[in-house]
């Protein structure tokens, strides 16, 4: 792909305007299956930016105080980025969309459209850093995922009437600001949950996770994207899986509603099914495939599936590509590296394998976005993933990514 094209792809012009919000949060803490280290996150404490819902007859909190509440830094202005947002559905009717009640008011207002996905213009992104998002992130990325600020045990640990936003408030604003896709990681998962969703039922688990979805969506209408479920069986199920439905390993039910709430909640963003190994291993990325195919026959909106790709650098690229095409193949939809890292402290070895993985990666078609998981040495997920010094010194993988994307 010539500099010229690369460049094109990254000055689309914006469609759909980021709207306002946001806060902070970090490493990955990701608790359930085989490839999991000590790294958790467990949800506990309390946050500056806990809100509590309103009641019936009661007024919602105002947008500039939602706001307010995430402020906790001030983040150096950078120049605006295009994210190459385009109408995927010519036939959206797009309404004007101010303030929105819900968990605490709303840090977002702006446009929702409600006639179908908005596409995304192919992207290069990364996540949030020790809890926040540093000033130069705008001039590496142009598309952001939250570690672990999105997932439901941070954002309702305390009970199911009360919201901590604070940290996304922050992230979100920044994505706003900065005209960077925001992508939602993540809805529902095996792990890292609250302690209260244990004991729902048929009778409440349905209208919690509903609850959870909308409150989210109605607070950052603009999310381009969505993990609406992370790891899903045998990797990963969350304990209220029967009370939504059920079907493990059949019917997958508590999916296929999972998918369709989302839908309800956020008609304009792309919905994922995020699954590690699926890039690495044939038999995962099968797996996947007959869950994905499994909801399409259903009838769920699902508009692409997730490869963390964490272990991809073991793994050689012609395999990788082999799984991914397959995927693409069977379900018919668009595939997202979205947890990509490179633990290696050999400089020579990083390089060697960014350039050989990244550029698959970016010249395959069948892949729609890249997401890189941590870039700041020393705080990362894994140890030696890191790509840039904390004074700004690039590792040579970082170096030879930013000249390839133009950037």
């Amino acid at each position: 792909m010539s500099a010229s094209t690369r460049s094109t792809l990254f000055s689309l012009p914006v469609v759909a305007l980021l709207a306002s919000g946001c806060g902070n949060l970090n490493e990955k803490g990701d608790c359930g299956g085989w490839r999991r280290t000590p790294h958790c996150n467990p949800p506990g404490g309390t946050d500056a930016g806990e809100t509590h819902l309103p009641s019936a007859d009661g007024p919602a909190a105002s947008r500039a105080d939602a706001v307010r509440a995430g402020q906790t830094a001030e983040v150096e202005p950078a120049d605006a980025r295009e994210t190459g947002v385009e109408q995927a559905d010519a036939g959206a009717d797009d309404q004007a969309g101010g303030e929105t009640g819900g968990a605490g008011g709303t840090a977002a207002g702006g446009s929702s459209g409600t006639g179908g996905a908005l596409a995304v213009a192919k992207f290069v992104g990364n996540i949030d850093t020790s809890r926040s998002i540093r000033p130069d992130f705008a001039t590496y990325w142009n598309q952001f995922t939250p570690e672990n600020a999105g997932k439901w045990g941070s954002v309702q640990r305390s009970g199911p009437d009360t919201f901590t936003w604070s940290s996304l408030d922050a992230m979100y604003q920044y994505c706003t600001d900065h005209n960077i896709i925001f992508k939602q990681h993540n809805f529902i998962w095996g792990s890292q949950q609250p302690s209260w969703t244990s004991s729902l039922t048929t009778d409440t688990g349905p209208a919690a996770v509903q609850n959870w979805m909308s409150s989210f969506c109605q607070r950052y209408p603009n999310v381009r994207l969505i993990d609406v479920v992370n790891e899903p069986p045998p990797h990963t199920s969350p304990a209220y899986a029967d009370a939504i439905g059920g079907g493990t390993d059949s019917t997958w039910d508590w999916i296929i509603n999972a998918f369709k709430w989302a839908h309800e909640a956020c008609p304009n963003a792309l919905l994922i099914l995020n699954d590690y190994s699926n890039a690495e291993d044939t038999s995962t990325a099968q797996h996947d495939v007959d869950i994905v195919n499994a909801l399409k026959a259903a009838g769920a909106p699902i508009h692409g599936v997730g490869c963390q790709a964490h272990d991809a650098a073991n793994t050689a690229t012609s395999t990788l590509q082999a799984n991914i095409d397959m995927i693409a193949r069977s379900t018919g939809l668009p595939v997202y590296i979205t947890e990509y890292d490179i633990d290696t402290a050999d400089d020579a070895e990083q390089l060697r394998i960014m350039q050989d993985e990244l550029t698959m990666f970016w010249t395959n078609e069948n892949i729609k976005g890249i997401t890189l998981w941590g870039y700041v040495v020393g705080h990362t997920w894994r140890a030696n993933t890191g790509l840039v010094q904390d004074d700004g010194t690039m590792r040579p993988a970082m170096t030879w990514l930013m000249s390839y994307l133009g950037r």
